[in-house]
Formats: C-alpha cells, sequence, structure tokens
C-alpha cells in the first residue's frame, strides 16, 4: 500500500486553514521540532492577490509532481513587490517537506487545520501585513472560502488545530 503522506521519497507535512489562523507560525515551530525541514510557503507559490487556484496548482506541478516521480522539485518565487515572477528555489528530493499556506491540504501528505475565530484572524493578519493587506482582506477571503468548501480541507484533516 502506498504512504498517501508520501511524495516519492518525500514525507510532506501539510499546514492549512484561512489567513491570519497561524500556519506560518505553526509550520516554522513544526519545522524546527523535526530538524530543520525545508518550508514550502504557499505565498511563494500565489501569482498576486487573485491567485489561490493558480498557486495550488503550481503546488501540484512544481513540488508534487516532481517528487512522487523521484525528480528534484523547485519552483520560481512569486515577488510581491514587483509583482512577478522571481528567483528559482531548489528544494532537491527532501526526506521531508512541510508547504503551509492556503490550498497546502491539496497535496497528498498529513494534513494540519489551523483555524481560528475571524476577528482573531483579521487582526493577526492586519498586524502581519499592515495596510498592504487591508485592501485586499475580502477579496482574498472570498477565495478561501470557494477553495475550503470545494476541498473539504478542515474535514479531511488529520489534525485540527485551534489558536484563537
Amino acid at each position: 500500500m502506498i504512504d498517501p503522506a508520501r511524495c516519492g521519497s518525500t514525507l510532506l507535512v501539510c499546514v492549512d486553514g484561512p489567513s491570519g489562523a497561524g500556519k506560518s507560525e505553526l509550520a516554522a515551530a513544526l519545522a524546527r521540532t523535526l530538524g530543520g525541514p525545508p518550508v514550502v510557503p504557499m505565498d511563494e507559490l500565489y501569482p498576486g492577490w487573485d491567485g489561490l487556484a493558480a498557486g495550488v496548482a503550481r503546488l501540484r506541478t512544481e513540488v508534487v509532481a516532481p517528487l512522487v516521480a523521484g525528480r528534484p522539485a523547485g519552483y520560481r518565487r512569486w515577488d510581491w513587490a514587483r509583482d512577478t515572477y522571481g528567483e528559482h528555489r531548489d528544494l532537491g528530493t527532501p526526506p521531508l517537506l512541510v508547504v503551509e499556506g492556503v490550498g497546502a491540504g491539496t497535496a497528498p501528505g498529513f494534513l494540519i487545520w489551523v483555524d481560528a475565530p475571524q476577528e482573531v484572524r483579521y487582526r493577526r493578519a492586519m498586524a502581519r501585513d499592515g495596510a498592504a493587506y487591508a485592501p485586499y482582506w475580502a477579496r482574498w477571503a472570498a477565495q478561501e472560502r470557494a477553495h475550503f468548501a470545494a476541498d473539504r480541507t478542515a474535514e479531511r484533516a488529520d489534525i485540527r488545530v485551534s489558536t484563537g
């Protein structure tokens, strides 16, 4: 039987949930605890504020598919300041890979769902990203709701964490 959390020889841990829930902090703590495996932030895969679906597609084609085939994975980071693709990030074929961000749970991995009440998430997101994120909060939240409803991410999670 194939281990659903593996992509070839790489074990994936996927940390998913809505914006401001605490995914990045949990993924960083998890990576430290697990000895420092690479962490792929979905923020590096989304091509802009309307790019959630495209970021998920990039995760599948540029990270998951090569690993499943036993080939090194890598991708070009999205440069938010320049609104274009930036430098290439080589991931190789690590034994363990943490993927964090909205849409991470679409990868075949051990899925951790992270959530908090909306008012807590909004406050955290604004503290983290400030005025740069404020005009896009509702637009991004609409993409999240549609994605999570279609993907049933929270329902499929192996572990659910509330940070609120």
